[in-house]
């Protein structure tokens, strides 16, 4: 359950402002479907954190040994610095027209290849390769990207006006430090 938790609000606090968040907004603005918007979000969220989730479990049982405790809380310490750096979405990473293709599905490809490398995801492969479990932190972590930008596809550019998100990434910052922390210390 510590898995889950850990997971959710981690990540639930690291999305906001972060570019996935921003796609979210731009999609919501551009069709005005919100629920296959975040059906497409859901999905690509699913399959994109339960691959992280087990390339984490799986190096985690290679790379075993003290030193993988540091590797994974100086991980975290270093999506603390990360999170303090503001994402920008790049327009020409939103979809411009659906041709052939539904709401559904080009938010699905769209969020899925967004999301590879982002600190979300890496943050995912570490909390995987820490709890040890593919099936609690990638719920979890689906659960805290849904948390964040369901509001967003709801709410869209005004949620992103009133969002004080410079102070959104400190908190993240402190999150992320404090489980790097932790994992150092009660290793």
């Amino acid at each position: 359950m510590e898995a889950l938790l850990v997971s959710t609000g981690l990540v639930a606090i690291a999305e906001i402002g972060d570019k996935t968040m921003l796609l979210a907004i731009v999609l919501a603005a551009r069709w005005q479907r919100h629920w296959p918007i975040i059906a497409g979000i859901l999905v690509a969220t699913l399959l994109n954190h339960a691959l992280a989730s087990t390339v984490g479990v799986i190096a985690a049982q290679y790379l075993q040994g003290p030193w993988m405790r540091w590797v994974i809380g100086l991980a975290f310490l270093g999506f603390a610095a990360w999170a303090l750096v503001p994402d920008q979405f790049e327009d020409d990473e939103a979809p411009k027209a659906i041709t052939g293709g539904s709401v559904f599905l080009a938010t699905a490809i769209a969020f899925f290849l967004v999301e590879m490398g982002d600190k979300t995801q890496v943050a995912t492969v570490a909390l995987a390769a820490q709890f040890q479990s593919v099936a609690l932190v990638a719920a979890g972590t689906t659960l805290g990207m849904m948390i964040a930008n369901v509001p967003a596809v709801f709410l869209g550019e005004a949620m992103a006006r009133r969002v004080p998100l410079r102070y959104v990434r400190w908190a993240a910052a402190a999150l992320f430090a404090a489980t790097g922390t932790w994992v150092l210390v009660a290793g």
